[in-house]
């Protein structure tokens, strides 16, 4: 490997707060705190053990395991050993773990309890892969440093949904994340006093945002349990939060509980949402609690490094730029270029869906067959094609108006609606299956119609359990003799969004 320096590699970001702060807290989960000089000897050790196992490089380590201390020193060690890291969420359904597991071609999972028992299971399939405990002391020798990775090697794996079922895997290099967190370092003031929220599974990739961005300025990260909802404002004080960055959703559920009252949240410094379209009376809301804090909305599909765009809230002109009651996603990041493409396939420069090439986009998808549809190319340059129609507006920014395909959001998760028609079509009885989304208080729900032989609810529900996310699951399963049709003999999918809409 020639020209390998650390200034590129995704833990160079952690290096640099251990070196600012090494007696500060790097993760806070509960009571537990570990310092950055503490997680550091943690992660040594365990990279320092996945080396032992495998013998040499790991070519990709799997983190089995929910969000806590030991879970980030899991992350870092994988980093650190020279591997990709491919976080996974021990609540996912067996089937689909094992999946993953065979797609990223992970040669050793660092697991928590509750991932080893999961393991167990993917073990006696067939499927056995060396297992180091993350929550318990490794064996071995650990690293004196971390290895050194080269720009185009992999930093993480992550998996997007598939419409055959299939998670599509999703590499990031240490190239594009570098390229990405400069940009942040350029947005953003944070510094070792800030203390961040961390909303997100860590198998998502908002949730490197927090970490990565954190550890480069010597900060904090604090797993939010989802009990903090009950009284957010009071959780914020407690922990003297600075950075909160969550889905939208996030403040539906906030505002339920009574706490998006004015001036609750003052110690917020910045207030970031992505993953769902931000709605501008949500964005005014928030700013109200949180006076004190920048509030932006923040885009990017995970084939684009995390996010690529930004709007920044402003009370005075934002509500203005609103289109359909949503906010503006901003402009794209420094480095990259995009363009609006036409369902005839031709650009347009006012309205389309958004194309974007540029250092964060990723080379495709793990199994090459998932890339068709997805990637262009146009001026000898590939391009990612986003499913997202957006408009350009006067001053330049973009707003998104909707998907163009299938594929929505749902509280934060991006999920092709062919998903979870083929999971229910799966089901004994069942004949064929139609998903459409609805809204209630600002949240996304997924609604099923199917036709076949009548079964209920829970029966149905149990029965994509095993092979869905419970995130992913549809709030209604309603039974019809036929799907009502269009004029083009098509299924009618507004007509049945609407009757989801009613029924809600």
């Amino acid at each position: 490997m020639t020209g390998v320096t650390d200034d590129h590699a995704l833990y160079a970001r952690f290096l640099r707060g251990l070196a600012a702060a090494p007696d500060r807290p790097a993760v806070r989960d509960g009571d537990r705190v570990l310092t950055y000089a503490e997680l550091h000897e943690h992660a040594l050790r365990l990279a320092g053990a996945l080396l032992d196992v495998v013998g040499a490089r790991p070519k990709a380590v799997g983190v089995l395991a929910g969000k806590s201390v030991e879970s980030y020193a899991g992350i870092l060690a994988g980093l650190y050993s020279g591997a990709a890291v491919a976080p996974l969420h021990p609540d996912f359904p067996v089937e689909r773990t094992r999946r993953m597991l065979t797609a990223a071609d992970v040669s050793v999972v660092l697991a928590d309890g509750h991932g080893r028992r999961v393991l167990a299971e993917i073990a006696a399939s067939g499927t056995d892969i060396p297992v180091i405990g993350v929550d318990r002391p490794a064996a071995g020798t650990a690293l004196d440093a971390p290895l050194p990775v080269a720009p185009t090697d992999i930093a993480y794996l992550l998996f997007t949904s598939g419409s055959t079922g299939r998670p599509k895997g999703v590499p990031i290099t240490h190239a594009s994340t570098a390229h990405y967190f400069r940009l942040m370092d350029e947005r953003y003031d944070f510094g070792p006093d800030d203390v961040f929220s961390q909303t997100f599974d860590l198998n998502f990739d908002c949730a490197m945002f927090d970490m990565f961005c954190a550890w480069g300025a010597g900060a904090s990260v604090h797993p939010v349990p989802a009990t903090a909802y009950l009284d957010l404002p009071a959780f914020l004080a407690e922990r003297r939060m600075t950075v909160w960055f969550s889905t939208p959703s996030g403040i539906v559920l906030v505002r339920k509980r009574g706490g998006l009252t004015p001036g609750s949240m003052p110690t917020l410094r910045w207030s970031l949402f992505a993953g769902e379209a931000l709605r501008g009376d949500d964005a005014a809301d928030w700013q109200a609690a949180a006076p004190g804090s920048t509030l932006e909305n923040i885009y990017g599909p995970t084939e684009l490094t995390i996010t690529v765009t930004g709007h920044r809230w402003s009370p005075e002109t934002s509500p203005g730029l609103c289109v359909n009651g949503l906010a503006p996603i901003g402009t794209v990041h420094e480095g990259h270029d995009w363009l609006l493409r036409t369902a005839d396939g031709e650009h347009s420069d006012t309205e389309g869906e958004l194309c974007i090439t540029g250092p964060q986009l990723t080379s495709g998808y793990l199994d090459p067959d998932d890339n068709e549809g997805r990637f262009l190319h146009h001026d000898g340059r590939g391009w990612y094609r986003t499913g997202d129609r957006v408009r350009v507006l006067p001053n330049g920014e973009l707003v998104y108006l909707g998907r163009l395909d299938s594929q929505v959001q749902v509280q934060g998760w991006r999920v092709e609606l062919a998903e979870i028609e083929h999971a229910l079509r799966s089901c004994p009885g069942v004949q064929d299956a139609v998903a459409v989304t609805r809204t209630v208080e600002g949240t996304t729900e997924l609604v099923t119609f199917y036709t076949g032989v009548p079964t209920p609810q829970a029966e149905l529900a149990g029965r994509l359990r095993r092979v869905l996310p419970s995130g992913l699951l549809p709030r209604e399963y309603r039974h019809v003799e036929d799907f009502p049709l269009n004029s083009n003999r098509k299924v009618d999918r507004a007509r049945l969004a609407r009757e989801a809409a009613a029924i809600g």
